[in-house]
């Protein structure tokens, strides 16, 4: 196994009380596939074999219910839990050790070219059913709450919640899992 798969079975392992082990999560975990074809149809996004790129891209969306655009830029030890229903668009830019919930959409509010799509830092947690939209930047360790719409900048270490989401200062010590399951933080 190469480095990058094994960091994501570790990632999958921390993240999800649930993993039992290795193998099932390598061969159970739809969130996992989908990155790992994404590696690959970015490689050959990047290449110039565009086409082929979405192909495989819609491929993916088709078989795990994830779609994530060849062109988007994600980092290490990037997780999905539950998957289902998560949009990642072409411009989108993803940190290391992000975790997104099923439902989520890093999507687009305009049709002009260019940068289009949210920028994640290090450490973002997404929670269910979240929409971060536009060309925003979500600071690192920043929690976005379940179902909140996200359309302004965030500093590091935010907690955005609501519709339209807004930003509100973490308390020291608390961690974006345990953010993410407490049911103030949702809607």
């Amino acid at each position: 196994m190469g480095i990058g798969i094994r960091e994501d079975i570790a990632a999958a392992r921390q993240r999800d009380p649930a993993a039992r082990g290795a193998v099932e999560i390598a061969l159970l975990y739809p969130g996992l596939h989908a990155i790992w074809a994404h590696r690959i149809n970015h490689g050959l996004w990047r290449r110039g074999f565009r086409f082929i790129a979405r192909a495989g891209s819609q491929l993916m969306r088709a078989v795990t219910g994830i779609e994530i655009h060849p062109g988007a830029t994600i980092g290490h030890r990037f997780f999905i839990d539950h998957g289902s229903g998560v949009v990642i668009g072409e411009t989108a830019e993803v940190g290391d050790d992000v975790m997104l919930y099923h439902g989520v959409t890093l999507g687009g509010r305009s049709l002009t070219k260019g940068k289009r799509h949210p920028t994640l830092g290090d450490g973002v947690a997404v929670g269910a059913g979240a929409k971060v939209l536009g060309p925003v930047t979500i600071g690192e360790n920043s929690t976005v709450g379940a179902n909140a719409v996200v359309t302004r900048d965030a500093p590091a270490g935010s907690v955005l919640l609501g519709i339209p989401a807004k930003v509100r200062p973490r308390e020291p010590g608390t961690d974006a899992q345990a953010l993410l399951q407490a049911p103030e933080y949702q809607i």
